[in-house]
């Protein structure tokens, strides 16, 4: 008999048609064993010798007995039944004492001095044997693709404009302010537009293909330009960098606090009506139901919980057309 289906169209209901068929070696006995009826048992008994080629079941004085080709399959058809059921069960708990799983976080830059010493101190408490791995962001950095690819686990963004097909979840909001050293002229006093506009700027490299910052979004808006000087494509470079010039950086609030407590720095409020900045995780569809992702979701969030004070998180999901976004 020659084979007249693929092996494409055998699926788990056939596969266990034929299981039964071999080890009852009876259609009537199978349909029952089934919990169907004998005719479909028989439908899918012809829809098997199609496409294996073979007649499986063959007619003999004590009923039905297996062909040689029938008899060799019986036992990959089982560890195959086996293995789909291993798929469909329910995956074992993860314990993050014992995980030795590694983690991997994209963060802007001028989170990290803030955030990632905490993250791994937290780590290392919770999951000692786990490890950790920061990436960096750059101009040709494809984090959408490297949550997709799962090189990535989850990203914490504040793009005025987030992917839409990524799951997103709030994090907090800062305001724009103005970073300058304490001796520079225009520390200590209310900045105006023009002293805002005329001063000289210290701005970073653009750090995501594709993405601009709230503040060159609500320049551009409002048609206004920056004195810009000079770039720098680390944040941890700022304070080095406004210490030797009476030069402003705009920055999140969360980032100039923490360089006034390291050096001699000051804050002024920004006399431009910016935007704030909103901070959120990303990750992936591919990741979403898994429990260890779900659980360094969590630590991400209680850092920064301890660390920004409260977190809303209102999880917001993809859209239906293009994958799902939604909640950590």
């Amino acid at each position: 008999m020659a084979a007249t289906c693929s092996w494409e169209s055998i699926d788990v209901h056939l596969l266990q048609v034929l299981h039964a068929l071999l080890t009852e070696c009876s259609v009537s006995n199978a349909a029952r064993r089934l919990n169907q009826s004998q005719p479909a048992v028989s439908t899918a008994l012809r829809r098997l010798r199609d496409i294996t080629g073979d007649q499986l079941l063959v007619r003999s004085r004590n009923g039905m007995t297996p062909t040689e080709r029938g008899l060799s399959l019986l036992e990959p058809v089982k560890i195959a039944l086996a293995q789909i059921e291993a798929i469909g069960s329910q995956q074992v708990r993860f314990d993050p004492q014992k995980s030795r799983r590694v983690f991997n976080i994209a963060t802007p830059d001028y989170l990290n001095s803030i955030l990632i010493g905490t993250v791994v101190a937290r780590m290392r408490k919770f999951a000692p044997h786990s490890q950790v791995v920061l990436h960096s962001f750059g101009p040709d950095y494809d984090y959408a693709k490297a949550l997709e690819s799962g090189e990535l686990d989850i990203v914490i963004g504040n793009w005025p404009q987030p992917p839409e097909h990524l799951r997103l979840a709030p994090l907090f909001d800062d305001d724009v302010v103005c970073l300058m050293r304490k001796s520079h002229p225009l520390a200590g006093r209310k900045l105006s537009q023009d002293d805002y506009l005329n001063a000289e700027h210290l701005v970073p490299t653009p750090y995501a293909v594709g993405q601009r910052g709230v503040i060159d979004m609500q320049l551009a808006r409002d048609r206004l330009k920056r004195n810009v000087v000079a770039s720098v494509p680390y944040f941890n470079l700022v304070p080095y960098v406004l210490l030797q010039n009476d030069i402003i950086f705009s920055a999140p609030r969360i980032f100039a606090e923490y360089c006034c407590s390291v050096g001699e720095l000051c804050i002024a409020e920004s006399p431009l009506e910016f935007p704030k900045m909103r901070f959120y995780l990303l990750w992936h569809e591919r990741s979403h139901h898994s429990e260890e992702c779900r659980w360094f979701r969590e630590q991400i969030v209680d850092v920064i919980r301890e660390r920004v004070g409260k977190v809303q998180l209102t999880e917001t999901a993809p859209k239906p057309a293009i994958g799902q976004r939604a909640r950590a």
